[in-house]
């Protein structure tokens, strides 16, 4: 058997990834099991793969085993069996598992099991409570084993016929208990792991994230390095609509910082609006650079009156650029960026965003925004360590006048690397973007907040911003003055969560915030619900 070492489980991005995957589909459902018609290529491009998830096992540069995953109707099964749902259990978020197959050289327990935990890992997170598979007759055994149960007659044509069968949750968790196949804890529901990441950062670092980051350092200066740091460039602005970006090593507090400083080369003044703690530190930036500005703050977990604003802008004389925090982390405000734009458009103004805490929570379109600050460490679900600054336009190095560091031109004119970089931070940052899932994450974070918020509401909790002007991210909860907020989110850390509370900001409110920049599943929320109302309201549970 080949050795193994180095085997990868990740979700499939890159071209020579899917290229594998079709001809690791032909060799198995062609050449092993006769399901389609053979072709001189040897490529099975599978009919739903524009709608397929597929989880892989990657050795070195191949690929050599996969998993599919798919939610949408009509499944595969419903074409080949009528009424389906009636087999089923009721009132279930459905997704259906396709096109298992291994290279016959890694039919092992490690790469099997490596393909179901990272499968499961997925459909955890995204609430998945029943799987449905057509599973090939003379393997029945292994799945029934693995929890599955058999419906309804045999599908398929002769020499190639497969068994409807169905996986609960239920049964699932039953199997995993009792099996070796899974080498780490997974997050069920009704079992809360050792701890529960509910930060704003760093978040819960997936597996194949924690995986390259651990992987031998390489040259900053080597040509693949900068490659792949041109491709990392390239999903960033992706994400988000930008022309340019550049990438720093430091936190978002320098990401902040060289904005300031390509602002110090404006001749005219700025506005600056505020209305939380990360408001407030754009207006420290700019009073450190010495920048000509006006402001306004308005109150902590206050939305933004744009109609002011534009009275205010309008009122001085000269303004040339508006600087503001897309999502006011400290409170859970998010400010609306389309009317921000328009304020801007129309008094032809340049537009400065902090995104730090929006990007990789919600769409964030970037189109005509001057400059925009992000990170790293947060919802893009990589290492804290490095930040980025966002453009659209191109940036020539500044005068001798700016520290080499924060030089944003300097990076621009050095295909970004001017100075050392970790490529440990650079490639843990690269495979969290080529498994960000956009759309489906963005949903799942709106699902599951507009669900938490009712609950929470509903055990007589107040949250601080109303749902209309709120990022889904960030849940900022009020505490009664009768208890501390500093003992509550101790006590929650005891019970496995790790909450937002420690942030001076927060103590001297007595607030505390619920963060959902990682991945996170109602599973594993259900348990918080049963405890977080006895630390906040202690008499009520007294006997």
């Amino acid at each position: 058997m080949n050795s193994q070492p180095s085997i990868r489980f990740k979700i499939a991005t890159e071209d020579w990834e899917f290229e594998q995957i079709h001809r690791l589909n032909y060799k198995t459902f062609v050449e092993e099991i006769p399901q389609h018609g053979q072709n001189h290529e040897g490529i099975l491009i599978d009919r739903f793969h524009d709608e397929n998830t597929y989880i892989i096992a990657v050795n070195g540069n191949a690929v050599v085993g996969m998993i599919a995953v798919r939610d949408r109707h009509p499944f595969s099964l419903e074409q080949k069996l009528e009424n389906l749902e009636s087999y089923l259990p009721p009132n279930r978020s459905i997704c259906e598992f396709r096109l298992l197959a291994l290279d016959k050289s890694y039919r092992s327990s490690r790469v099997m099991g490596g393909l179901v935990q990272t499968l499961a890992e997925y459909c955890l997170s995204r609430g998945y409570d029943l799987a449905i598979i057509s599973g090939i007759t003379n393997q029945t055994k292994m799945y029934k084993h693995a929890g599955f149960e058999p419906f309804g007659p045999l599908v398929g044509t002769p020499g190639a016929q497969f068994q409807p069968m169905y996986l609960t949750l239920e049964a699932f968790n039953e199997f995993r208990k009792k099996s070796r196949l899974f080498s780490r804890t997974l997050a069920l529901p009704g079992k809360v792991p050792t701890k529960v990441n509910l930060l704003p950062g760093p978040v819960a670092i997936g597996q194949n994230v924690r995986q390259v980051f651990s992987e031998e350092p390489v040259s900053h200066r080597s040509r693949v390095f900068i490659e792949d740091f041109q491709r990392t460039k390239k999903l960033l602005c992706d994400l988000v609509g930008a022309r340019y970006v550049e990438i720093f090593t430091g936190s978002g507090t320098l990401a902040n910082d060289i904005i300031a400083a390509q602002l110090s080369l404006q001749a005219g003044k700025g506005f600056i609006a505020s209305n939380g703690e990360f408001g407030s530190r754009l207006i420290d930036h700019a009073t450190r650079f010495r920048l000509p500005f006006v402001t306004y703050q308005f109150n902590w977990g206050e939305p933004f009156d744009y109609e002011r604003i534009g009275i205010i802008i309008d009122e001085n004389s000269g303004i040339e650029w508006m600087w503001v925090v897309h999502c006011e982390t400290s409170t859970g405000i998010l400010n609306d960026m389309a009317s921000l734009k328009k304020l801007c458009i129309e008094r032809r103004i340049k537009l400065c965003l902090d995104c730090i805490s929006s990007i990789g929570t919600i769409p964030v379109d970037l189109r005509g925004v001057y400059l925009a600050s992000g990170v790293s460490g947060k919802a893009l679900g990589a290492f804290p360590g490095l930040s980025m600054v966002f453009c659209n336009h191109e940036i020539p190095p500044a005068p001798k006048s700016l520290p080499r560091y924060l030089d944003l031109g300097l990076y621009a004119a050095s295909e970004g690397i001017p100075f050392t970089i970790s490529s440990n931070l650079l490639y843990a940052l690269k495979a969290a973007l080529e498994s960000f899932l956009t759309w489906t994450r963005f949903q799942h974070i709106i699902y599951l907040s507009n669900w938490l918020k009712f609950e929470l509401r509903k055990r007589g909790l107040q949250i601080l911003a109303d749902d209309a002007h709120s990022s889904p991210a960030v849940l900022t909860i009020i505490l009664p003055q009768t208890v501390s907020s500093r003992n509550v989110g101790d006590q929650l850390a005891a019970s496995g969560y790790l909450l937002n509370y420690m942030s001076e900001y927060l103590l001297k409110r007595n607030w505390i915030q619920i963060c959902l920049m990682g991945e996170c599943s109602k599973e594993l929320l259900e348990p918080l619900l049963n405890v977080l109302p006895r630390f906040c309201y202690p008499d009520r549970w007294r006997s």
